[in-house]
């Protein structure tokens, strides 16, 4: 049933001018209660308009932070709810909370962002349910009765960073007693509660703190900190000294020449201030609204020469159940597998975000809909990509055409590359709004997400189909294509050798597909026989167009066959087979470098190794040179980068504007690691079958994955002994595994340990 509020939503009665384009600061709020008798349970449902910190009777409630998160807050608007019984005490209470803008006020987008997506005012909207033990309850609520006053948040900002002055707190706020006589009355805020719906996904929370590995002076005289990783979060400091001084931490993910290279950040400032109130003890603060993507910091106006034992870094990120791991003999390759796993963590920021250091921080739909297999691997993502679904669901419901935003939570479009107005459809990113509930119901067996997206994904097949015409080839005008082709120019980064109609008219014909499938599925029989006949009108349509004879292409690029075989567009066991000795041709004449981009680049290894040609696959993955994933690695990343080029070899970073260093679309080639390396994929959907196939080579000894499927844990372990593949298999109960290895015929074999020797012939 849905919540009766009878709570409203609070805020000082003095807010920032609404075209202010400083960084504002956050307000303290505070209240008082009491409880009447002996307390028995207290259930606190809470939310803000901005994001809050909320305090009972001195202490801080839960431990997740930048609450209520991101959502499309028109649409959908989040509100946690905590059991506090523990922290309510019979007689007098108090609660209080810092307020500041968050998402819903602060600065969003690029070339300068914008404010006040979500309107003027923060607020706080916050209700607590006492039950004694007489049987009796109690509703407190937020209302007229609370008061506010300026906090030590002088300001915040989720770009800019967080200046705090501790010569403004006022401790003791949220207890009972204190004295508020200075503080102002609260102003009532008029708010549509039936956009509030319960958290359903995990929140931020901390996670991990890390150490610094060095202190160092740069050449220009700057301290420098550098915690061997790069990571999203904050700064945790132990300072004393006198009161007025302040402390200034500034934030890169990159050197250059020794000092902090701010220039990706754009116009993000990423930078925390904190001026000490002079307590001889020392004083401990990290900042609590904002975060930043970062491996480096630079330490201004320390008292001293800072300890590394005072200065830790906290990481920040949705608070998602790890599932899956994966290790090799190649150290390289385990370093690349990791820096995807902290490429996610850092992007899983409450919205699966591009990247999460500059001013962008956006829902792109592109980048999670590569990524995905991936993340539905490594982490529990259902409740998490479920949310962010509805989401892209509600803000495509705005468009008359039904097309989803190329990001969501959808904000106005303020970019540095000219896209069209009026939200344009592009191919391979609104395609997220079929192909991510699709993996989801693949990996977690979870039919109620197709349910739940239906409407959306048959919007988006029928907005393209109208776009497209009878001709069912589409793509042309301004389309991001296979964004960031190494090809690219520093300053073109859409500029692909592979053409967007291509790009789009594949999308077209593989989203149309998976809606067959869905329609299927759901048992909607009219459905399911007409985009059947769509995928099919529309697969003719680009061999038509785009195929040549005996399985070549008319576009000539990794990603054109890419897309072909693994879309299945080019069907015949002939074609299929010339298409892919053309596509392991192609790599070879490029110097097995890498030629794709954003949407070639999850399907190139699955294509090469589809066909027959996993030993080029591997010599994809393994290559060192420039593009290719293992070139990161050995320029010392720690995180998969932007560009395949974000760092050039001389140690500059590329003079591109879209260079981040934390950007997991090009690390989706872990899910190709995780089903052919490891040799681990579901062969029914949630796993429960699983096809066991692993494909060693690229002078790989050894490889092993586990992954906590829906009905239990499922590992595999593979080696390589003279002339023998040995495999160690443990599979979960109520499940079978189909078991296909090389030079052997498969076979099934149900819950337990298994163990298989094969003859097995290494590539050297």
């Amino acid at each position: 049933m849905p919540h009766f509020w009878t709570a409203r939503v609070i805020a000082p009665c003095r807010q920032a001018d609404p075209s202010a384009t400083a960084v504002r600061p956050a307000a303290l709020l505070r209240g008082e209660f009491t409880a009447r008798a002996t307390v028995t349970a207290a259930r606190l449902s809470v939310t803000a308009l901005g994001v809050y910190e909320l305090e009972l009777n001195g202490t801080v409630v839960g431990d997740q932070v930048l609450a209520p998160g991101w959502t499309s807050y028109r649409h959908r608007h989040r509100y946690q709810i905590f059991d506090v019984t523990h922290m309510v005490r019979e007689g007098a209470n108090a609660w209080g909370a810092h307020l500041a803008d968050g998402w819903y006020r602060g600065l969003l987008g690029f070339n300068g962002g914008t404010r006040n997506v979500y309107g003027d005012d923060t607020g706080l909207l916050a209700e607590l349910r006492i039950e004694y033990a007489d049987g009796t309850t109690d509703t407190v609520v937020t209302g007229a009765d609370w008061r506010w006053s300026p906090g030590p948040v002088i300001a915040a900002g989720l770009y800019e960073g967080e200046e705090y002055d501790a010569r403004r707190a006022q401790a003791g706020f949220s207890e009972p007693g204190f004295d508020d006589s200075a503080w102002e009355p609260v102003r009532l805020l008029e708010f549509d509660t039936r956009v509030l719906f319960p958290a359903d996904s995990p929140p931020v929370r901390r996670t991990e703190t890390i150490t610094a590995v060095a202190v160092s002076t740069s050449p220009t005289g700057r301290t420098i900190v550098d915690f061997g990783q790069n990571l999203v979060g904050r700064l945790h400091i132990r300072v004393r000294g006198e009161a007025g001084r302040t402390v200034t931490l500034r934030h890169a993910e990159v050197l250059e020449a020794g000092d902090l290279c701010t220039r990706p950040l754009r116009q993000a400032t990423a930078t925390d201030r904190y001026t000490l109130c002079g307590d001889p003890g020392g004083e401990v603060w990290e900042p609590r609204f904002t975060f930043h993507g970062f491996r480096y910091a630079e330490i201004d106006g320390w008292p001293g020469r800072p300890d590394p034992a005072d200065i830790t870094a906290v990481v920040l990120h949705s608070d998602l159940r790890r599932t899956g791991w994966f290790s090799c003999s190649n150290a390289s390759l385990n370093r690349l597998h990791e820096n995807v796993v902290w490429g996610m963590r850092g992007n899983f920021v409450d919205v699966p975000t591009d990247c999460p250091q500059r001013d962008e921080r956006l829902g792109w739909t592109g980048d999670v809909q590569v990524f995905a297999p991936t993340a539905a691997f490594l982490y529990d993502v259902r409740g998490f990509l479920r949310s962010w679904l509805r989401d892209l669901a509600a803000d495509q419901s705005d468009d008359a055409r039904g097309v989803p935003p190329v990001f969501s939570p959808e904000i106005p479009m303020i970019t540095p590359v000219p896209i069209p107005p009026g939200n344009p459809p592009m191919a391979g990113w609104c395609d997220a709004a079929v192909i991510v509930p699709w993996v989801l119901y693949e990996r977690y067996g979870d039919l109620e997400v197709l349910r739940d997206q239906y409407v959306s994904m048959r919007n988006w097949v029928d907005a393209v189909d109208r776009v497209a015409g009878p001709g069912r080839v589409w793509g042309e005008g301004f389309q991001f294509g296979d964004w960031l082709d190494p090809a690219a120019s520093a300053d073109d980064p859409g500029r692909a050798m592979t053409s967007s109609c291509l790009v789009a008219t594949a999308y077209f014909a593989h989203s149309a597909r998976l809606l067959a499938r869905t329609a299927h599925l759901l048992e909607e029989k009219g459905d399911a026989e007409r985009y059947h006949a769509l995928a099919e009108s529309v697969r003719n349509a680009f061999l038509g167009r785009f195929h040549d004879e005996g399985g070549r292409l008319t576009e000539e690029t990794q990603t054109a066959y890419a897309l072909a075989l693994s879309f299945r567009l080019i069907e015949d066991d002939a074609e299929r087979a010339e298409a892919g000795r053309r596509l392991a041709d192609l790599v070879a004449e490029g110097g097995h470098r890498i030629g794709t981009g954003f949407l070639g680049t999850p399907l190139v290894c699955d294509a090469l190794a589809d066909t027959g040609h996993v030993d080029t696959a591997y010599r994809l993955l393994t290559q060192r040179s420039c593009p290719s994933w293992l070139y990161q690695v050995d320029m010392g990343a720690t995180t998969v980068w932007e560009r395949w080029d974000s760092m050039l070899p001389d140690g500059r970073v590329n003079p591109g504007e879209m260079t981040s260093f934390n950007h997991y679309a090009f690390g989706a080639v872990a899910d190709w690691i995780h089903r052919t390396v490891a040799g681990l994929a579901p062969a029914e959907p949630g796993y429960r079958r699983l096809l066991v196939r692993p494909r060693p080579g690229g002078g790989l000894t050894w490889a092993r994955a586990a992954h906590e499927t829906p009905y239990g844990r499922v590992e595999i372990e593979w080696r390589v002994e003279g002339d023998t593949l040995l495999v160690e298999l443990l599979v979960p109960p109520r499940v079978t595994a189909l078991v296909d290895l090389p030079g052997a015929e498969p076979v099934e074999v149900g819950a337990g340990r298994h163990s298989f020797r094969t003859p097995f012939a290494a590539t050297p």
